[in-house]
């Protein structure tokens, strides 16, 4: 501080915990015009920081402090997380926003490239040659993808329309009959431990506010939440991703069929085969692995779980284009 002091640059201590520094008041930077930094006491040590880097620094703690406080079970990271949160931006606890593409994305590469494997499998299994493996796996890939999209599209459309009408009855029961209402809540409340007093005054303050009361009603009664007002757009983009995901990952396994007899015609189907199973047992282990970061999973696990799924959902393919190829009259 000396130093800054010499500079005469001004800056502002904040604390975001009032044992540490009770008589300071909490600002915020934004609301000091001319002061170029703070600093906020993290613990029992005091952390500068420029105004500058206050947006790089709210990203910071907002990607990292309350997601690593809980796979940690840190509860007092947790806690330095929420109140220097104070300080550096108002606004709602950050979460994982991308994990609403999570369903598709994961859902739609693995359905892709387990399909796409099954049928080189099959193939392989039934002695097939390479021409027909690529026939059969890239049209079937992409007309099952362009299904795949439009069906995730049509069925979280649906699913958020429905949705929504339920929202109207609510509504619609609450504009009505308000007491029918405001009793089902309570008595909800009461059900999960609340006493009778104590769920009256929450459940009469909320009914004071309609709109927001009719979104308590849709979570707690109905246990369904309201999709946003773009959430066509957004089951949009869901099936979008659905489609690249199945297409992108479906076409993997039928890559090797393609470069390797570009680059060395001389080598066998066998070899064809089993770089479509490396790159496979690869790519199930590393989607694996990126799920983990959604999840409290460790990466191992979680990559050696969808691998070891994928691989038996392959094995049987495998088993089954054998088996039916043993059935069948050989060629003359």
């Amino acid at each position: 501080m000396a130093d800054s002091t010499r500079k005469s640059k001004k800056f502002v201590l904040l604390s975001p915990n009032r044992r540490l520094a009770p008589h300071l008041p909490r600002l915020q930077p934004k609301a000091l015009p001319g002061h170029i930094g703070y600093l906020i006491f993290d613990g029992t040590k005091a952390i500068m920081a420029s105004t500058d880097d206050a947006k790089e620094n709210t990203a910071l703690l907002e990607s990292n402090g309350a997601r690593k406080a809980f796979e940690g079970a840190d509860t007092e990271a947790s806690k330095n997380y929420h109140d220097t949160r104070d300080i550096v931006k108002h606004g709602e606890e950050m979460h994982q926003s991308e994990g609403g593409f999570l369903k598709p994305l994961i859902f739609g590469g693995l359905d892709g490239i387990l399909t796409s494997f099954a049928i080189v499998a099959g193939s392989a299994g039934g002695s097939l040659p390479t021409t027909v493996v690529l026939i059969l796996g890239f049209s079937n890939i992409f007309a099952d993808a362009l299904s795949m999209g439009v069906g995730e599209f049509l069925s979280s459309k649906a699913e958020n329309e429905w949705i929504l009408s339920e929202r109207r009855r609510e509504q619609w029961e609450m504009d009505n009959y308000p007491e029918g209402e405001i009793r089902e809540m309570i008595e909800i409340y009461e059900s999960r431990g609340m006493n009778r007093e104590d769920a009256e005054i929450v459940i009469t303050t909320m009914a004071k506010y309609k709109d927001f009361f009719v979104d308590i009603m849709m979570a707690e009664e109905l246990e369904l939440q309201v999709p946003e007002e773009d959430h066509v757009q957004e089951s949009m983009r869901e099936g979008v991703v659905m489609f690249f995901s199945f297409a992108v990952f479906g076409s993997m396994p039928l890559l090797g069929y393609v470069v390797i007899p570009t680059l060395y015609p001389d080598l066998g189907e066998d070899v064809l085969f089993t770089s479509a199973c490396v790159v496979t047992g690869v790519v199930l282990f590393i989607m694996g692995s990126v799920k983990s970061f959604f999840s409290s999973g460790h990466w191992w696990w979680c990559g050696m779980e969808t691998l070891l799924l994928g691989g038996t959902c392959a094995l049987v393919a495998y088993t089954i284009g054998q088996f039916v190829d043993g059935l069948l009259p050989e060629d003359e």
